[in-house]
């Protein structure tokens, strides 16, 4: 790790989890840069829903290296990597991810990262190779992290919900172009979004609820040139808010996050929201967002897209939809494809 966190020819991302980091490294892979997630085994079981319901549903193939802590065959580990080291493969095999033991022989490596590769382009899918104790040697000066100067916060009151969210979608997909990409969350988000208006650049998550951000910072990250609007929600975020952290430090320009919060996970059943009564705009800045705020009408909504990012706007919205918008046409996979080609 400590390798490739100095190395200069490869960007380094340190994810806030495992979790984000196979949504960042998927969100990479969609704008054409092939990504690695490195891990230990005992943060695997965090990273299961990205990537069952991440890249199986949209056939995203990354590179999934996972240290072998508790290696059965190995030396006695700590108690807590017991459990893991034994079941470590079975996982793998149960999330119908191939994988083999990553050599320690130069030559051998070359020959298995070519199985690697030649699986993720045939089939789309995620490979593993699983790190054994001792199979690298040494280590190397990791630079020290930039010196960062925390924003001003104000804190002053929010308005209350006067617009249900597809309100506000109809202004946003007037006020964007097909050069921009929109991200929405799994759930109403997505479908409203698609029953709005249905465009090449648009992604509709399904599952992975609260990756939708970590995501778009890997699509962010690789397409400087465009910008990335990730259409997020209060409960999603709540789930993986570490995400805000990667973001900020990261900070790329290009990234605008969209909250709209109704203090509900509405496509789940209602049940309340544990983000009530956070403040995003504060949460983001304090990680490293250069700007944050909230609307209260939707055409305030035009003018706060435009601005260096990461820009969070939090938009709170009533709860309900104003339509039964009906899921996408598209499967998932057709979805991201058309992404991919549409970014190329």
């Amino acid at each position: 790790m400590d390798q490739v966190q100095a190395a200069s020819q490869w960007r380094y991302v340190a994810a806030a989890n495992e979790g984000d980091a196979v949504a960042i490294a998927a969100g990479s892979e969609l704008a054409g840069v092939r990504s690695a997630i490195l891990m230990q085994n005992s943060g695997l079981g965090n990273a299961v829903n990205p990537l069952t319901s991440l890249t199986h549903t949209f056939s995203i193939p990354i590179l999934v290296m996972v240290s072998l802590r508790g290696d059965p065959e190995g030396e006695p580990d700590a108690h807590q990597h017991r459990l893991m080291g034994r079941i470590t493969t079975d996982l793998l095999e149960l999330m119908e991810i191939p994988w083999e033991y990553l050599p320690t022989d130069q030559a051998q490596v070359d020959e298995v990262l070519s199985r690697a590769v030649s699986h993720m382009t045939e089939h789309k899918k995620p490979y593993a190779l699983v790190v054994r104790k001792k199979t690298f040697s040494g280590g190397c000066e990791v630079p020290p992290p930039p010196a960062r100067t925390l924003q001003a916060q104000t804190i002053i009151d929010i308005p209350s919900a006067q617009f249900t969210r597809q309100r506000f979608l109809e202004v946003l997909v007037k006020a964007t172009v097909s050069l921009d990409v929109l991200l929405a969350s799994t759930g109403y988000t997505g479908r409203e979004l698609s029953d709005c208006m249905d465009r090449e650049n648009h992604l509709y998550m399904a599952g992975s609820m609260g990756c939708c951000c970590s995501l778009g910072l890997g699509l962010a990250l690789s397409k400087p040139e465009r910008r990335v609007i990730v259409l997020d929600g209060d409960a999603a975020l709540a789930m993986r808010m570490g995400a805000l952290t990667t973001i900020g430090r990261e900070a790329p320009e290009n990234f605008v996050h969209l909250v709209f919060d109704n203090g509900v996970n509405e496509s789940t059943g209602g049940q309340f929201s544990p983000a009530a009564g956070v403040d995003f705009r504060a949460t983001a800045l304090s990680c490293g967002y250069r700007r944050a705020t909230t609307l209260a009408e939707p055409e305030q909504l035009v003018g706060a897209l435009d601005g260096p990012g990461p820009a969070l706007i939090h938009i709170p919205v009533k709860t309900g939809a104003d339509g039964a918008s009906p899921r996408p046409e598209l499967s998932p996979e057709d979805v991201a494809q058309r992404l991919r080609e549409h970014l190329s």
